[in-house]
């Protein structure tokens, strides 16, 4: 069984068309979405109404906890309020029937394939979808993180950045992002021009890991943010290269 796994859309609809473009070619049995899927993006509205006509499972992000009940956050600069106004714009954009769409996203989602093996699902970690499990997260907070935890195979998302990590008798994944992906060079942060995502297939005593990614255009996203009328489309322009 192959499960293709979304996560951190961010309302970025370009990306995301991007992405259900090449699964046509993948088909997956099946497809989970870690969560974060309208804010901070162009598109909020248009990212909901397309996730709402797939057949997939959703878990509940911390953007989309904030959207359902959208209170300003202390910023500390004019990036920062600026990037406050683009979220508060965005939840404006969502309808009632967006909103209860996001509210029936789940904490977590458990997939049993046809071996019997568990891959569990998050945002950030079973406990918290503000945790973060990245490549440099120290054991002993992976300990506490994932306490209790049975399955062999987890699958989170929320840092935005691709993740392969073996840890005791466990397999880390992170898919990356569909719609904000980033790459750090110390205080420098880049959006390169891609959409990611994984697709995991299990079964007897295989197991098999893609980290994909597809190409998107910048003039497109250009385009579709112009179209928005979102706050701020330069700022969020910026930083794609």
């Amino acid at each position: 069984m192959r499960v293709a796994i979304l996560s951190d859309i961010h309302g970025n609809n370009v990306a995301l068309e991007t992405v259900l473009s090449d699964l046509k070619i993948i088909q997956p049995d099946m497809l989970v979405c870690l969560g974060d899927v309208a804010v901070i993006g162009p598109h909020p509205q248009k990212v909901i109404e397309q996730l709402r006509s797939l057949e997939c499972s959703f878990v509940m992000g911390n953007t989309d906890s904030w959207v359902l009940a959208p209170k300003p956050w202390e910023t500390e600069n004019e990036v920062q309020q600026a990037f406050l106004e683009i979220e508060l714009w965005c939840a404006q954009q969502l309808s009632n029937e967006d909103l209860e769409f996001i509210s029936k996203f789940q904490s977590i989602q458990e997939i049993i394939f046809e071996n019997g093996e568990i891959m569990l699902c998050c945002h950030g970690s079973p406990r918290s979808y503000n945790d973060v499990i990245g490549s440099t997260t120290s054991e002993e907070e992976l300990d506490n993180f994932l306490s209790g935890v049975q399955a062999k195979i987890l699958v989170s998302g929320h840092t935005h950045e691709p993740m392969y990590r073996v840890y005791q008798d466990k397999v880390l994944i992170n898919p990356g992002s569909v719609g904000l992906p980033r790459i750090i060079k110390g205080e420098q942060v880049r959006h390169p021009l891609w959409a990611e995502y994984a697709v995991v297939e299990c079964g007897n005593d295989d197991f098999g890991l893609e980290l994909r990614r597809t190409s998107v255009k910048k003039e497109a996203l250009e385009q579709a943010v112009a179209d928005s009328g979102m706050p701020h489309a330069k700022l969020w322009l910026r930083d794609w290269s």
